[in-house]
This record gives structure tokens, C-alpha cells and sequence, in this order.
């Protein structure tokens, strides 16, 4: 879904965005995939050895939740501010 930008473009030259070739969409899908999972862990399979070694803390549920945030940031940060990539005809011919 590469969407054309022709603001403030010399004629004859158009641009478009990176899409799903960003890599801020890369990483923040990893870290959400992720931290889904260690949430899934948190919730699901706390055992009591892991909340004492964790001092009380279920550090599974806590490190998914915030790792869903960063992911969720860095996706809303590539649709947010997209990466405009230049198109020259001349190259693509």
C-alpha cells in the first residue's frame, strides 16, 4: 500500500512511502509478538517458585505488557511519521 506524496516534488519526480518495507513495522510486530506471548505466559502459567523468584512481582506479565506497548509505539510511530522514499523514473525503467 505504497500511497503517493506529491507535495513540494519537482515535476517529474514522485515519491511514495516505505510500507510494510519500514523497519520500525519489523520491529515493532517482534517485540509485540513477543510480548504477547510472555503476557500469555504471565497470565497463564505464574507458578508460585516463579512469583518468588520474581519477589512477589509476576515479571512475565509486567516485561509482555511493556513489551506490547514498545511494539505498539513503534508500529504508531511508522504510520504516524512515514518514511518517504524518492522515486526516480530513470532508475526504474
Amino acid at each position: 500500500m505504497a500511497e503517493n506524496i506529491s507535495d513540494n516534488t519537482p515535476q517529474g519526480t514522485s515519491q511514495h512511502t516505505a510500507g510494510a518495507f519500514d523497519i520500525r513495522n519489523l520491529i515493532g510486530g517482534l517485540i509485540g509478538v513477543y510480548g504477547i506471548i510472555l503476557t500469555l505466559l504471565g497470565l497463564f502459567n505464574a507458578s508460585d517458585e516463579e512469583l518468588a523468584r520474581g519477589d512477589g512481582l509476576n515479571i512475565n506479565l509486567w516485561a509482555g505488557l511493556g513489551m506490547l506497548v514498545v511494539g505498539i509505539g513503534f508500529i504508531t510511530w511508522a504510520r504516524l511519521r512515514p518514511v518517504v522514499v524518492p522515486s526516480d523514473p530513470e532508475q526504474e525503467s
